[in-house]
């Protein structure tokens, strides 16, 4: 049976053999949802594609950690949620400032434009999102999108519990105000 034809407990367990073949189809069943996860937190698309790259590695090298077969796309998620949250404090830390700060929109073919109203919607919301202090974004992100709960994040993020509560407060009512505006 070819790769592309098991299901993906199968694949892991390949995986787990350095199957190569079983490595790469697992990564093109993956990658779009992790770069998308990594992209929603670090807001630099080179950079959120590095980090996924590296989550596979981190994912591929430590497969004998993961107990249940059934649950690799949350573990793989959750490696690729803690790492763009490491890279993100490793860049405050080091003070760098993307290059990238200018807005840019790719101009399409007009039937492409012709967007619905619920589309528009959530693009607006998604780009101020963005806007977000980094703390606020991130926890938004991780709550609304990825659909973690308050525990789970207090324990991604490393905070208490109020701490948590507060942040999500706050980024909500700083998001708020900002889509007022827009």
């Amino acid at each position: 049976m070819t790769p592309t034809k098991l299901h993906t407990v199968q694949l892991i367990e390949q995986c787990r053999l350095c199957d190569q073949q079983a490595q790469l189809e697992i990564y093109n069943r993956y990658y779009k949802a992790m770069f998308n996860t990594a992209f929603r937190i670090i807001k630099d698309s080179a950079e959120a594609e590095d980090v996924m790259q590296d989550a596979f590695l981190t994912a591929f090298t430590k497969l004998e950690m993961l107990e249940d077969n059934t649950l690799f796309g949350g573990w793989l998620k959750k490696i690729v949620i803690n790492a763009s949250i490491a890279a993100i404090r490793k860049k405050q830390k080091l003070n760098e400032i993307s290059l990238d700060t200018m807005p840019f929109s790719v101009v399409e073919e007009e039937e492409d434009i012709a967007l619905d109203i619920k589309q528009v919607k959530i693009q607006t919301l998604l780009t101020t999102l963005q806007q977000l202090k980094q703390s606020y974004s991130t926890v938004l992100s991780l709550h609304f999108i990825e659909g973690y709960d308050y525990e789970e994040i207090c324990d991604i993020l490393s905070i208490s519990y109020a701490n948590c509560r507060t942040l999500i407060s706050r980024a909500k009512e700083s998001l708020r105000k900002k889509l007022i505006t827009v």
